[in-house]
């Protein structure tokens, strides 16, 4: 049964439910929580650095393989001039693939904190544009890093899938497909969860839900940061990145009313 969402993205695996979920979290992506919002991580530092050597390896040797199909196709017999031009045609495929990834992972914060406000029901993003679901990207791009994407969503507009990363390990993605409102329509994503188990990719969807729909359910001192510890969190993981002011102070509005006060003292429109 294919998704209820559409455009389908790819590897779809299935739809999630939301609604409380009594799943515990024991999980390091969960960094900070209080009584009004939480935060988690996309992917730990250690695993940042790991792909950040590892792309940039690609990128070497896939460059001396360019050059050697040059090589190829220009400096021997015609006999080998069909395997220069096909090994440069998938050497130059997987560059385009590489380096993006490589400056997500180097310049960027690639697990930059997505936030979840339970009584707005607001869900605030500060992502790299390289963190998406598009396989062929402009060049241009390479030289821009640091672009942003910094969203506010309604929760009530993003729904879970999950869906196959294509690794040998058999692992999965969570991604919130964010959709025009009372539609299934899909207008945008957010990776919620980038490398999971398949027992455990329910952990942190079923935890979130918990604490945006039954807050008691969901043990908000499991964060990195403890409850009491909200201004060296965002000193380490806020300041610094291009979040908005008005959207910091947002973090911590009680009400749809404190909101929209918020962004009025800062000409957000609504």
């Amino acid at each position: 049964m294919p998704s209820k969402y559409r455009p389908q993205i790819l590897g779809w695996f299935g739809d999630l439910d939301k609604g409380p979920h009594s799943v515990p979290l024991h999980d390091r992506r969960l960094i900070y929580a209080n009584d009004n919002y939480c935060a988690f991580i996309r992917q730990e530092h250690n695993d940042q650095f790991f792909y950040t050597c590892l792309y940039f390896a690609a990128i070497i040797l896939l460059s001396i393989l360019i050059v050697g199909m040059v090589m190829f196709i220009f400096g021997f017999d015609h006999e080998l001039t069909l395997i220069g031009i096909i090994g440069f045609i998938t050497c130059c495929g997987s560059l385009n693939y590489a380096i993006p990834e490589f400056y997500q992972n180097a310049f960027s914060r690639l697990g930059s904190p997505i936030i979840f406000n339970r009584k707005t029901g607001k869900v605030y993003v500060n992502e790299s544009y390289f963190f998406n679901f598009k396989i062929l990207r402009h060049p241009k791009v390479f030289l821009q890093p640091k672009k942003r994407r910094i969203q506010e969503y309604d929760w009530n507009d993003m729904h879970g899938v999950i869906i196959h990363n294509f690794s040998r390990n058999a692992l999965t993605s969570t991604v919130l497909m964010v959709c025009q409102p009372g539609t299934h329509q899909v207008i945008d994503h957010v990776m919620l969860d980038p490398a999971r188990a398949a027992t455990g990719r329910m952990f942190v969807w079923g935890w979130i839900n918990s604490f945006m729909v039954n807050y008691e359910s969901a043990d908000i001192d499991d964060g990195e940061y403890k409850t009491d510890e909200e201004a060296k969190f965002k000193e380490d993981m806020i300041e610094g990145e291009g979040w908005p002011e008005w959207m910091v102070e947002a973090f911590n509005a009680t009400s749809l009313e404190e909101l929209a006060a918020i962004k009025q003292k800062y000409n957000i429109k609504p």
